[in-house]
């Protein structure tokens, strides 16, 4: 059996890793090539591209690499017709996934998604898209499986969130804090920027400002080796500011309080039960186009799960150092805003915690190519 996967995002190769090394432990010989990182190569898949080429992330970023992403899907649907696999698995990255569902799926190539395109949140007419074509959809969020039945009468299989997975399999370095020369008895506040250049470009200066107004507490930036250290440049000189790189579980298992950017990271933060702060900017014209075009409340995913504000979610015109000041020592004070956040925190765990998503979602991507084979 030959599967073809792509991820083109870091915590796609993270998702990814664990659903190879599930699929591997069913069926040794199974064999994987596809897009993805490091983590899916250690895993055993024959890396083509590395996600590192497409890590654009914007209107803008993705206007202006248009033409490098169009050969990246390019040499993707003619890698797939060399490799001919027995499906093609899916992972995120929504822009260039969906182009290669509507290529398989005219090429009569199984189409399997995990962790489907957010159309939840814009463009909903995207649902119907996916269903014709895509054969079988996993999503990882509980009220997916509501939306995609509702919207357009599509049976999906919920299969758990995989950042659970990670975590759970996840082992704390028990010398962290002496490495990293942090003081256990005062407050360590995790800064956690993202992992996208433009993120970073917009985030660093305000969590900087933020730092300047708070010498007391240690500040420790969860940073990304394969980003250039210039985009950290206005936290580097600050005294009471550390730097860790490719650890940031291990630096949320020690945190008091974090300052996020939105993403896959607030729901880590709150599984870690780590009250936090969300903080997100874009460009002016970008975010007019995005406040028009998004059909729901909130972007943090611990608000969208819990179906209410669990988090403070500082956006744009609200991410300024006083507001986000303001909300991180409320969330370092002992007292009832940080005991009600982390309350709130068990109730979404307890919701999300049905089991492996890797190893559910492995088991249907088994049973789909063989029982396609058998048929």
């Amino acid at each position: 059996m030959k599967l073809y996967i792509i991820a083109g995002e870091r915590s796609g190769d993270l998702h990814g890793s664990n659903l190879v090394k599930a699929l591997k432990t069913t069926y040794p010989s199974l064999s994987i090539r596809g897009f993805g990182g490091d983590e899916m190569k250690q895993a055993g898949v024959d890396i083509f591209v590395h996600y590192e080429q497409l890590a654009f992330m914007g209107f803008v970023a993705l206007l202006t690499n248009a033409f490098k992403i169009l050969k990246y899907i390019r040499l993707c649907k003619n890698d797939i017709l060399q490799f001919k696999p027995d499906a093609i698995v899916l992972i995120d990255y929504g822009g260039f996934n969906r182009r290669i569902a509507g290529f398989g799926k005219r090429n009569h190539i199984k189409i399997l998604y995990y962790i489907p395109p957010k159309v939840w949140a814009w463009y909903q007419s995207r649902a119907f898209e996916l269903k014709r074509n895509v054969d079988r959809l996993f999503v990882i969020l509980p009220f997916e499986k509501k939306f995609y039945k509702e919207k357009c009468n599509w049976d999906v299989d919920y299969v758990g969130n995989p950042v659970l997975d990670a975590i759970k399999s996840f082992k704390v370095d028990p010398d962290f804090l002496h490495k990293n020369g942090l003081d256990r008895s005062k407050k360590i506040v995790a800064l956690l920027p993202g992992s996208r250049k433009m993120e970073l470009k917009r985030i660093v200066p305000l969590m900087a400002e933020v730092v300047k107004k708070n010498p007391t507490y240690q500040f420790v930036v969860a940073a990304v080796n394969n980003l250039p250290e210039e985009l950290y440049a206005e936290l580097k000189n600050i005294p009471n500011v550390e730097f860790v790189y490719d650890a940031s579980y291990d630096l949320l298992s020690v945190a008091d309080a974090t300052i996020v950017t939105s993403g896959t990271a607030t729901l880590e933060t709150g599984v870690f039960k780590v009250p936090q702060v969300v903080v997100y900017k874009m460009g002016a014209l970008e975010y007019q186009l995005v406040s028009r075009l998004v059909e729901v409340k909130f972007i943090s995913l611990v608000n969208l799960i819990a179906g209410k504000e669990v988090i403070r979610e500082l956006i744009q015109d609200e991410a300024q150092p006083d507001k986000v000041n303001a909300e991180l020592n409320l969330l370092l004070a002992e007292g009832n805003y940080r005991s009600t956040m982390l309350r709130e925190y068990d109730a979404i765990f307890k919701t999300l915690d049905t089991g492996s998503a890797s190893q559910h979602t492995a088991r249907l991507i088994l049973e789909s190519v063989q029982g396609a084979e058998n048929s």
